[in-house]
């Protein structure tokens, strides 16, 4: 495991001179000090050499439906063993779990767990699937690539739930042991993205590409925040260019904010946005379009892109009605794409 203090040795670094170190992970590309913390918080160098400090420290552990993460083609319905350590690249003005996110991850209370222990404790609670999700995946990278391949020898399935800011050779290390992504695409703006969360575009869209290319199951979410990105124009930009880059057949979630983090004084976002965002987006060629965090809202259900009929009702995170044959649209046979229960 090449474990040194306690540490985990990191993947895709580079040293440099006078013991600096380069992290290759994300497009941060960090150039660190000995003794210094990444962006991410979560790797440092110590005596010229790179080392995650996430490994085996989980913060956070769950079972939850899976249309909460969010992903609604994707075997719905199915409780899915959630976990994360703490720290992420990002420093989002709205972060819904800063708590765990903006820390490092041996400075809040962790549960010491090994990759075979993580796929024991799935198989004892009758678990199928396992999210890398609550923060950003891409920062305890060796420890969800060593989940993932087990869980990939044992038959259950893998889902990362990420800002997409990620660099494309681990990018690729990782594809083949995932097999579906929620992949946040916060703006369609470089300056909202390096203000909001420090992050830049460039490399989300990218990421966007090399995963739907891949065949990995890909879904995208998108916060709708007043005063930020919530402009029609803004949207339709966005839209157009999923339309036009090859997404129409993938699931686009637009997600209700609320006040939180360093965002309280913006006010939550008003339902009528973010149906004007859903009208837009199909207006332009996407073929599934959500809703998330609206109460009861209808338009969580999902309806044939060809019909129209009903295929999914859904109440919430609840499966009320599921009327997919074989992953076809029940009346008029299209196929729709995702990954099924009787696939």
């Amino acid at each position: 495991m090449n474990l040194k203090s306690g540490l985990h040795k990191a993947s895709f670094q580079k040293q440099e001179a006078e013991k600096k170190v380069r992290c290759l992970l994300c497009p941060h590309i960090c150039l660190l000090q000995e003794g210094e913390l990444g962006k991410c918080r979560a790797r440092k160098n110590v005596d010229g050499t790179l080392y995650s400090l996430s490994y085996e420290k989980l913060c956070s552990m769950a079972i939850d439906p899976i249309e909460k993460k969010p992903l609604f083609h994707f075997f719905p319905g199915t409780p899915i063993l959630s976990l994360s350590t703490a720290g992420c690249n990002f420093h989002c003005l709205h972060c819904q779990n800063s708590h765990i996110s903006q820390v490092r991850p041996d400075a809040i209370p962790y549960r010491e767990l090994s990759p075979k222990e993580v796929i024991a404790i799935t198989l004892s609670h009758s678990c199928q699937l396992i999210a890398f999700t609550y923060t950003e995946p891409t920062i305890y990278y060796e420890y969800m690539f060593d989940i993932a391949r087990l869980a990939y020898q044992k038959g259950i399935k893998t889902v990362m739930i990420t800002n997409g800011y990620i660099n494309r050779d681990p990018l690729l290390e990782l594809i083949p042991f995932i097999d579906a992504m929620n992949i946040d695409l916060k703006f369609f703006d470089n300056n909202l993205y390096r203000n909001t969360t420090t992050g830049s575009l460039n490399p989300v869209l990218r990421t966007l590409k090399t995963v739907k290319e891949s065949g990995v199951w890909l879904e995208i979410t998108n916060l709708v925040i007043p005063s930020r990105n919530d402009s029609p124009e803004a949207i339709e930009e966005m839209c157009h260019w999923l339309a036009t880059n090859g997404f129409t057949d993938t699931p686009l979630h637009f997600s209700r904010f609320y006040p939180t983090y360093k965002l309280t004084d913006t006010p939550p976002t008003p339902v009528k946005t973010l149906l004007k965002a859903k009208e837009i987006a199909l207006q332009q060629g996407i073929q599934y379009v959500y809703l998330g965090n609206v109460t009861h809202s209808k338009d969580e259900d999902s309806h044939c892109h060809n019909c129209h009929a009903l295929l999914i009702e859904r109440d919430n995170y609840a499966i009320r009605e599921y009327l997919l044959d074989n992953g076809k649209c029940p009346d008029c046979g299209t196929e729709i794409p995702g990954r099924w229960h009787n696939d």
